[in-house]
């Protein structure tokens, strides 16, 4: 069980969090779509944080036997999401990249072309 000094660290870890997401979001260092997935995140914590026994409760509902365990097996599966839509992201741009480099490669071409024309 968790005493209240540690919900307080935690609360104010989380309040800290969501203060550097905000300026990060104002200051477009971060997407919003990223900022929802770890507002979202902390929110979850923070809830989990005032209500302790509600962790116990979800480990039991599915049938986890220590709460500890349900907290790296949902930390495992945020995870995972977070890479994979990382990879997407990069796969993504990837793209893009690959298809401006040709269209430069392509602009850069024909101003040669029109340059040794005018000569």
């Amino acid at each position: 069980m968790m005493t209240l000094k540690i919900q307080i660290i935690i609360a104010v870890m989380i309040a800290i969090f969501v203060a550097v997401l905000f300026v990060m979001t104002v200051k477009k260092s971060i997407q919003p779509k990223y900022t929802l997935a770890w507002f979202l995140i902390s929110l979850g914590i923070l809830i989990l944080d005032i209500f302790p026994n509600l962790m116990t409760a979800l480990s039991d509902a599915i049938g986890i036997f220590s709460p500890v365990n349900m907290i790296f097996f949902v930390g495992f599966l945020y995870m995972g999401f977070i890479i994979f839509a990382l990879s997407v992201a990069l796969s993504r741009m990837s793209g893009r990249v690959t298809s401006l480099t040709q269209e430069m490669a392509i602009l850069r071409k024909k101003i040669e072309d029109k340059e040794e024309e005018s000569k």
